[in-house]
């Protein structure tokens, strides 16, 4: 019960956040919550309480990929999983805000055939950064534009690193087109699941997740037979202010916030997680995700963030995955699934056990997290 009503807050106070960049998305977004609220317990799971895993099927060329949100955390780190496993993954579109230095560094390393960007008055200004690079992309701008990237002819798939509910237009046009979706925006499920979910059941449409919690569910599920799933448990570091105490809060500052003790991450999903709201946001995704009812999504507070997330087995067996708190490793595993991509010793460090030391586990404390 505690989670569902965790859920239930995360939601509202979701709902009344939503960070979008124009009126008419956020009057989008509002239409998606009203539809979410009208199709409540009818909506297909991307996954329903167990992952069968195909065979892997060999290729000749790498698969070829967009990035919505490339220029940000997301977008980063999946070019450079790109750019180490060339032989692995390509990259045919990209879209960003209006980062546009950074941008021409990417069009510059990846040449690829469409670029978009939100903020209308930098074309210029990357059309000059980019003049001599041969071939030239295709530049598009806005909103139109990032649709664009996610349903491009060229591509298998795409990541979806846009935050906010301006993630959800571009990531409805990759499902009609047949994309399968790389999932690192939550607001596809919190805002539009009820809507999102059916249509890629239609369009016969992936929904795997880049979240390291969500990303650890589905690699733990692969293999269980009908009816074996009982319960998720969700981990949490405990964000930047785990060890202060409740009356220390009123003394934050922005940079504390922003720094996460474990995870590199953008700012907004880093202040999510210093309030843990974020893990009620996450309960709201593994509902969809996984068909699993509120009651038996629970969280609990992991410091070390090396155990990502669990299952309770129908026969009280939990299953885990673990490993170093480093958001590649989901990211990728989305690109390459059902195949495990090999990685270097050197950019990929093992989970050393000894390095690790305890693992320790408590309950949330919700006088310090309400949400």
């Amino acid at each position: 019960m505690a989670s569902h009503m965790t859920a239930n807050r995360a939601l509202q106070r979701q709902r009344s956040s939503c960070p979008l960049q124009s009126r008419r998305n956020v009057q989008r977004c509002s239409r998606l919550h009203v539809v979410a609220q009208q199709a409540a317990g009818s909506v297909p799971p991307a996954w329903n309480k167990r992952v069968v895993v195909p065979e892997v099927q060999p290729r000749d060329t790498p698969k070829p990929f967009s990035v919505l949100g490339s220029t940000g955390s997301i977008g980063t780190q999946t070019l450079d999983i790109i750019a180490e496993h060339p032989d692995k993954f390509s990259l045919v579109a990209l879209s960003a805000g209006s980062n546009v230095e950074l941008l021409a560094q990417q069009v510059r390393q990846f040449k690829p055939k469409l670029v978009a960007i939100r903020d209308a008055s930098k074309v210029k200004q990357l059309q000059e950064l980019i003049k001599d690079v041969s071939p030239q992309p295709e530049i598009l701008v806005g909103d139109e534009g990032a649709v664009e990237v996610a349903r491009h002819p060229d591509i298998e798939a795409v990541v979806t690193g846009i935050v906010g509910c301006a993630g959800l237009l571009p990531t409805v046009a990759a499902i009609k087109a047949g994309k399968d979706i790389c999932l690192a925006n939550k607001e596809t499920l919190i805002a539009g699941g009820p809507f999102v979910l059916p249509l890629a059941q239609q369009h016969n449409v992936r929904i795997l997740p880049a979240d390291s919690e969500h990303s650890a569910i589905f690699q733990v599920m692969q293999g269980l037979p009908e009816g074996g799933l009982r319960r998720i448990i969700l981990t949490a570091s405990g964000g930047a202010f785990r060890d202060w105490p409740v009356e220390k809060l009123s003394e934050v500052t922005v940079e504390q916030a922003i720094t996460h003790p474990n995870w590199s991450m953008g700012k907004k999903i880093t202040i999510d997680s210093a309030t843990l709201m974020n893990k009620g946001l996450e309960v709201i995704e593994a509902h969809y995700l996984y068909g699993v009812d509120y009651d038996n999504i629970e969280i609990v507070i992991h410091p070390q963030s090396i155990v990502h997330s669990m299952i309770e087995t129908a026969d009280s067996s939990v299953l885990a995955q673990l490993g170093w708190p480093d958001m590649r490793l989901p990211i990728m595993y989305t690109m390459s699934w059902p195949e495990r991509v090999n990685t270097s010793e050197v950019t990929w460090p093992r989970l050393d056990f000894s390095k690790a030391s305890s693992l320790t586990f408590k309950q949330p404390d919700h006088a310090k997290y309400p949400s």
